[in-house]
């Protein structure tokens, strides 16, 4: 059974636009390899931390909203641990009422951009 998922990850702002894409691009292959479905994947860019992590204020935000097996959590934040370009990282399971939300919110940005 698949459960839906989102996950946050905050990357190490000294990445050139090709290293940020070739980080994201290879957690995305993660999941896929893994048997997950991507739904939803959502670039944030460069944002002001509320606290330093490793001494940077700043770091690229990027969230992934994905179909997957329970045991795959594991597997991805054991990843995120690995990948130093990651200096922050938060997965969590959708319930239904989070889901209708995610939908929701999606429908109301696609309007915004039609208009």
């Amino acid at each position: 059974m698949l459960n839906r998922y989102e996950t946050v990850f905050i990357l190490t702002p000294v990445l050139s636009d090709v290293q940020m894409k070739e980080a994201v691009d290879k957690l995305k292959a993660l999941v896929v390899e893994n048997g997950g479905e991507m739904v939803n994947e959502e670039n944030w860019g460069l944002r002001k931390l509320a606290y330093p992590i490793q001494k940077k204020s700043t770091g690229f935000y990027h969230l992934f909203e994905f179909n997957a097996e329970p045991s795959f959590i594991e597997k991805l934040e054991v990843a995120y641990r690995r990948d130093e370009r990651v200096i922050r990282f938060l997965s969590f399971k959708l319930d239904k009422y989070a889901v209708l939300y995610s939908e929701k919110r999606k429908k109301n940005k696609k309007e915004v951009k039609e208009n």
